[in-house]
């Protein structure tokens, strides 16, 4: 058997493995740990910790001499990753804070599941697993590796909706939204905190401001998110060309990357 055939069916059995072991267990875990320590909040940790070991043991069989760190990717700029995003999405806090008023009470441990939690683990499986992996260690190039991961990732956004012209829209919307978040991800030299603060700084103005009740949002809500992600690529591009960066997509890797 070819390593690259051993390689696709280790990966493609691991994320089978997790799939169902979240699919079925992860509200088990999450009313356990919830009666267990009386927090939401801390539920929603544990639950997704969990149900991520068959990720980390795909992780450790694939790459045994790795650190699980690096290949989740956490091992970059903390600082870096949280600062372009905080920059980057400026242009929505200052946008909504004119068109919308802020919500009139919060639940901070909705809250937190909706903008830390969701943000950082949703960013490690989709962007650093289902996606990263199959770009940085295989030679699928950018579209190649990001479709799947991105079709999924629009597809667990659904239960935002019943109306069918608005799942269409949420659809559309995180699954473009995917595809921005794992080119933010690759350019800033695979630093997956770019990602996680992002997501975060998105969805937490988005949660504090009465936006919309879904995400695909409203005529303001979305102008001023459009002109966040202008400015997070205008960013990125003038960094990489002032420190003569090359750029990791470009037209001749995008479907299959070069030797």
């Amino acid at each position: 058997m070819s390593k690259n055939i051993r390689f696709f069916l280790i990966f493609i059995l691991g994320f089978i493995t997790y799939y169902f072991f979240d699919l079925y267990c992860f509200k088990s875990i999450q009313h356990f740990t919830k009666e267990l320590f009386h927090s939401k909040a801390i539920a929603h940790v544990l639950a997704y910790s969990v149900t991520m070991i068959p990720i980390i043991i795909t992780l450790k069989i694939l790459f045994p001499q790795k650190k699980i760190l690096n290949l989740f990717s956490l091992d970059q700029s903390v600082v870096k990753g949280s600062t372009i995003a905080f920059i980057g999405t400026f242009p929505m806090l200052i946008g909504y804070l004119i068109h919308f008023k802020l919500v009139n009470t919060i639940n901070f441990e909705s809250l937190f599941i909706n903008t830390i939690s969701s943000a950082f683990f949703e960013e490690l499986l989709f962007r650093s697993f289902l996606i990263g992996i199959l770009y940085r260690f295989t030679r699928l190039g950018f579209l190649s590796s990001i479709l799947f991961g991105s079709l999924l990732f629009a597809q667990v956004h659904l239960y935002q909706s019943q109306n069918t012209i608005e799942l269409v829209e949420i659809f559309a919307i995180t699954f473009l939204g995917s595809i921005f978040f794992t080119w933010v991800y690759f350019e800033q030299g695979f630093n997956i905190w770019a990602a996680i603060f992002l997501h975060f700084f998105m969805n937490l103005y988005w949660e504090v401001f009465n936006v919309s009740e879904n995400a695909s949002g409203n005529l303001y809500g979305n102008l001023y998110k459009f002109s966040s992600i202008i400015l997070i690529i205008g960013i990125i591009v003038y960094l990489k060309k002032k420190e003569k960066s090359p750029f990791q997509v470009t037209w001749k890797n995008l479907f299959i990357k070069s030797r």
